[in-house]
């Protein structure tokens, strides 16, 4: 707990709920850090259960009453692109707070920042085409169609790694279903989300419709995930943190969207491109310091090329320029947490024991221009078979394992054999080859000589213990969206009652 006397020199952030910017019940307050100097730069607002259940009833009673559900579907989009608007006005600023809190590159944040506009627009668009049917049905002097509704107030708990992007797969769906929220962004990447709430109200949402609550999982995500007017939650974070939430929804019977982790495999084959191929590898697992569930951890190379490639990605990995995250040159930036930088450094002691050997990396970075900041070096790891830990566990950092392999079925194999199913990539100039992997890893997404991609149109998520059910396309607005079925009869009288009719 941070006290505001000895910080009174950091920026502070109040929760927003009910449309007012509220101090935690209990008074208290944390710290959030600068990844790039390991020192705190923020206060935010420690939350608990009593403003979970404030910001809950807020949701619920914006829901059900006042302006929220009166508007059209159309009027609904019409917000939700002039929240996109707001987003793209801002973008910088954006991106510059969350490089700030999550040490990515500016590079990246502000990629995603500019491109997080079009969510807005797309699911404002989508709010008015929802449609129901008139169902054709079977029995005589009967009229009935189907209409869907708002599931109702969603709890929406996001991770530290794209705080306003990962957020707002659920949030612009959620909105344009008509749904209400309460957001709770990671404890480590708070700020962005208070600053998007400035954007809520600009852009005229009435209060009650989106809340945040910033705090730890113990204390705000689990009363949240709990509460029994929370009708839906939508997870992305770890597979521990999705179980236990999924866990918990269960006992009230909630619905449930999770987006978990990955342990990807990235598959070159001998007839691939090689000098493409070996920027698509970097990108998987160097991009975003390795931070990101899609990582492409498990490097599965064909043995016909596995020494040429290997020199060759050793060769651009070794160029890698790291530092100041804010600098646009910098290509591999500080890890987010101290806590996630030292489960790193300890995977890398862990894939040592087993007899992985060491190519590059393999500890923190010294390099005077990554100053006190919790940097990893990019490191890469050969010898590996795929029953090591190093490539079942999910790393969350700049940690590549090297798995030969000698034609497409074992590739098959051995890319599928892991617990996780979220992204898999496929090097080739074969179409035909491309096809048959395509239809035959076990992955959410499948990305053909390309890496992380992603778009507001197409549907993600994983298989397996990657997670349950898609964000992003029209796909994700369905699971905040329940069915009616309504039955109106045209009889001129009541049949015999004690018959189904």
């Amino acid at each position: 707990m941070a006290n505001l006397a000895t910080t009174s020199n950091l920026p502070t952030y109040k929760m927003f709920i009910g449309g007012e910017w509220v101090e935690a019940k209990s008074g208290e307050w944390f710290e959030s850090y600068d990844p790039y100097v390991g020192r705190p730069w923020a206060l935010v607002a420690r939350g608990g259960r009593a403003d979970v259940d404030q910001a809950v009833a807020a949701a619920d009673a914006a829901f059900r009453s006042g302006d929220w559900p009166k508007l059209k579907p159309t009027q609904r989009g019409a917000l939700l692109r002039r929240l996109g608007d707001l987003i793209a006005r801002d973008a910088e600023r954006l991106a510059a707070i969350e490089v700030r809190d999550n040490g990515k590159l500016i590079a990246e944040m502000g990629a995603q920042l500019r491109y997080l506009p079009q969510w807005y627009y797309y699911y404002g668009g989508l709010a008015d085409k929802i449609e129901g049917a008139v169902i054709p049905i079977d029995k005589a002097e009967t009229f009935n169609f189907t209409r869907y509704e708002p599931i109702g107030v969603v709890a929406a708990i996001t991770p530290w790694n794209s705080p306003l992007l990962l957020a707002s797969w659920k949030i612009a769906p959620a909105l344009a279903a008509g749904c209400t929220l309460v957001l709770k962004p990671s404890e480590h990447t708070s700020v962005s989300a208070l600053e998007f709430c400035k954007l809520i109200e600009e852009a005229g949402f009435p209060k009650g419709v989106f809340n945040v609550v910033t705090g730890f999982g113990a204390e705000v995500g689990e009363p949240l995930v709990a509460h029994p007017k929370v009708a839906k939650i939508a997870f992305t974070g770890g597979e521990a943190g999705g179980q236990k939430v999924y866990e918990t929804a269960a006992r009230g019977l909630k619905a449930v969207t999770l987006e978990l982790g990955g342990k990807s495999p990235n598959i070159v084959f001998e007839d691939a491109a090689m000098d493409d191929a070996v920027k698509g590898v970097i990108s998987g697992i160097f991009a975003a310091t390795g931070q990101t569930c899609i990582a492409g951890s498990r490097l599965l190379v064909q043995r016909t090329i596995e020494d040429a490639f290997t020199e060759k990605l050793l060769a651009l990995a070794a160029t890698a320029r790291m530092g100041n995250p804010m600098d646009p040159d910098t290509q591999v930036g500080p890890v987010t947490t101290r806590e996630q930088y030292q489960k790193i450094l300890s995977y890398i002691d862990i894939a040592r024991r087993e007899g992985a050997t060491l190519k590059l990396g393999g500890g923190p970075a010294k390099r005077p221009e990554c100053g006190d900041g919790w940097f990893v070096e990019p490191t890469i790891f050969s010898k590996v078979n795929n029953q090591m830990r190093i490539a079942r566990e999910e790393v969350f950092g700049p940690v590549l394992s090297i798995i030969p392999f000698e034609d497409d079925e074992e590739a098959i194999a051995i890319a599928n054999d892991s617990p996780y199913g979220l992204a898999a990539g496929v090097w080739t100039t074969s179409i035909k080859r491309a096809i048959r992997m395509s239809e035959r890893l076990e992955a959410g997404s499948v990305w053909v000589n390309t890496y992380r991609a992603v778009s507001f149109m197409s549907p993600f998520g994983g298989y397996k213990r990657s997670g349950l059910g898609r964000e992003n396309g029209q796909e994700a607005i369905w699971s905040y969206l329940q069915t009616k079925s309504v039955w109106i009869s045209t009889a001129d009288s009541v049949a015999n009652p004690f018959v189904l009719r």
